[in-house]
């Protein structure tokens, strides 16, 4: 008969699941410098992403903060693999001292409640929040997803040049910031979100860009 867990063994499956989502209650932890921003990304509103509460993929109801992986792989980067833990235990987030393997109860009351927002962080910050709103505005995922379904129906030139506008846009902005306005590029996952060149994979396809022109290509 195997053992029923009672405790964390410490095998790190969790951490290597991904990082937590951020709460109003690890507010500090950013603000403070105890987390850096370079090392979030935000899941912007109506964006499609896994919740590994209903195990499935969701459109997102609002910003979901949450910290970046290891290169290419969904391990949480403070998770230190060689020796096994995590390298900012004492100050890890909520979901992360609410998480019990064994006993996921606690965890799910807290998951989708009090979440924290790039707007809880950067709205006082003069001319930036400005931008992210203007970016939310002109790639907003409920355009895009908008725009998606028409494509996957009957490929309106509307629908693909509306698409294009918004990918072109969303990596302009990150351009512009990181060469004009001196922005660590690594902060701007966390400042606009993941960038769509990216997250269209989800949609089903990929991007391929030909000198200053971006093609939507299907994923077969």
């Amino acid at each position: 008969m195997s053992k029923i867990m009672t405790q964390c063994i410490g095998c790190g499956t969790c951490c290597k699941k991904g990082g937590p989502c951020f709460h109003l209650e690890d507010k500090m932890l950013i603000e403070k410098g105890i987390i850096l921003s370079k090392y979030l990304y935000t899941i912007r509103e109506s964006e499609l992403f896994y919740d590994n509460i209903r195990e499935c993929i969701f459109p997102a109801v609002s910003d979901i903060i949450k910290i970046k992986g290891q290169k290419e792989s969904w391990t949480c980067i403070f998770f230190n693999e060689k020796e096994n833990e995590c390298t900012i235990y004492d100050n890890r987030p909520l979901e992360c001292r609410a998480l019990k393997c064994w006993d996921t109860r606690e965890i799910k009351k807290i998951y989708s409640k009090n979440r924290l927002t790039r707007k809880d962080l950067l709205s006082n910050i003069e001319g930036l929040w400005d931008l992210v709103e203007n970016h939310q505005k002109r790639c907003s995922y409920e355009k895009l997803n908008l725009f998606i379904d028409i494509l996957k129906k009957d490929k309106k030139n509307e629908a693909l040049k509306g698409t294009l506008d918004i990918i072109e846009y969303d990596a302009q902005i990150r351009e512009l910031v990181v060469q004009k306005g001196g922005l660590d590029p690594e902060m701007t996952d966390f400042i606009f979100g993941r960038p769509i060149t990216e997250t269209i994979r989800i949609y089903g396809f990929k991007i391929k860009k030909q000198g200053d022109n971006y093609q939507l290509i299907p994923i077969s």
